[in-house]
């Protein structure tokens, strides 16, 4: 039946043509092909590690973009690759698609029994017997312990991209690899929103992580924590402002003199804010950040004529400023930052081995420099 849907579609357009048979985008190709190379590599490495790591990778791209967006113009199409990332995943996919969208709508009822689901089933279960008669040795300690991994990491994707409500992750290798998934609330917003499209409209009062799901155990020990730790402790925090008025004096004076200065995440402990309220008294500062949180905690330590603006930064904008400066814990694309100033001066937070532009060294204990690009 695909096949002839196929042959029908090249006929009419004189030749077959990547826009007849995919509905959304010609990017959808390439979830379609990688996942063709899922099913290569479980016949040509089976192994615990691909059959768990290549269900949750699948689940989490093509699986889950199939779902809210079906890639193929044919109805035949489609039922055909559902069915076929049942058997790959040995998951039906009919079931799962009712599943995940009853969490879109906020609650579980009762599911209506589907031909689909019928014929889904009946395709994981002859999969499964298959190899339980043909190769039990295989089934019973490669596959399924490496199914029940792929499970586990389904699990801690999902919990983790809720757990302190719908949360984003704006780093570049995450979404590249995982084809936009890190704009969790901008898909809980608009779940029918195609993945190519996610990045246009960032939400900026999405809750925001700067780990993907399956690290996000890691913010337990984030650059946040240590800020929090120094909020309690005004020794540090005078030992952290010493530190970076050193640096930021040095660089203040290899640049003209600035009138207007945008600090970017100054939420928190705004040690950049309070060293250049020193340095610089007569620039104007404006603080950008997307956690309304973070921002109501800095405003004690700020003067009243500081401007704060509640948003996301956009590293590919121009700002109105002559300095930005980024903090270590930005979210988003660094490189770019570094590639396309957003004004004629940038200080960027990076880490202690990071030299890139003009720098100085903030302090060993940080492990931290301050880094100057220049347009």
């Amino acid at each position: 039946m695909a096949v002839t849907a196929l042959a029908r579609s090249t006929r009419e357009n004189g030749g077959l043509r990547i826009d007849s048979v995919l509905r959304y985008s010609p990017w959808d190709a390439v979830l379609v092909g990688l996942s063709l190379v899922h099913a290569a590599l479980l016949l040509a490495v089976p192994s615990v590690p691909v059959v768990g790591i290549g269900l949750w990778w699948t689940a989490n791209t093509a699986a889950h973009n199939f779902i809210h967006t079906p890639f193929f113009r044919s109805r035949r199409l489609n039922r055909l690759y559902s069915a076929y990332l049942s058997a790959v995943m040995g998951i039906p996919q009919s079931l799962w698609r009712e599943r995940h969208l009853q969490h879109h709508r906020g609650r579980h009822g009762h599911r209506r029994w589907t031909r689909a689901m019928t014929l889904e089933t009946g395709v994981v279960f002859a999969l499964w017997t298959t190899l339980a008669v043909a190769a039990p040795a295989f089934f019973t300690t490669v596959y399924l312990p490496g199914y029940a991994l792929g499970l586990v990491l389904c699990f801690l994707q999902g919990h983790f991209e809720h757990a302190r409500g719908t949360t984003s992750h704006y780093g570049w290798l995450y979404n590249r690899c995982f084809f936009n998934d890190g704009y969790h609330a901008e898909h809980h917003l608009r779940p029918g929103e195609h993945w190519t499209r996610l990045p246009r409209q960032p939400h900026a009062p999405a809750q925001i992580s700067r780990w993907p799901p399956i690290l996000r155990w890691l913010d337990a020990f984030s650059l946040d924590s240590l800020e929090r730790v120094v909020l309690q402790l005004p020794m540090l925090q005078r030992l952290v402002v010493a530190a970076h008025e050193r640096a930021f004096r040095t660089l203040l004076a290899r640049i003209p003199p600035v009138h207007r200065v945008t600090i970017v995440g100054g939420g928190l402990f705004p040690r950049s804010a309070i060293v250049l309220q020193r340095l610089v008294p007569g620039a104007t500062l404006t603080i950008v950040d997307a956690s309304l949180a973070h921002i109501e905690v800095a405003r004690r330590f700020l003067h009243a004529s500081i401007e704060i603006r509640h948003e996301l930064f956009d590293p590919g904008s121009t700002e109105p400023a002559d300095l930005v400066v980024i903090p270590l814990s930005f979210i988003g694309n660094r490189d770019r930052v570094y590639r396309e100033p957003a004004a004629p001066a940038v200080f960027v937070h990076d880490w202690i081995w990071k030299t890139r532009g003009g720098g100085v060294r903030v302090s060993w204990l940080l492990l931290k420099r301050l880094n100057l690009v220049t347009r």
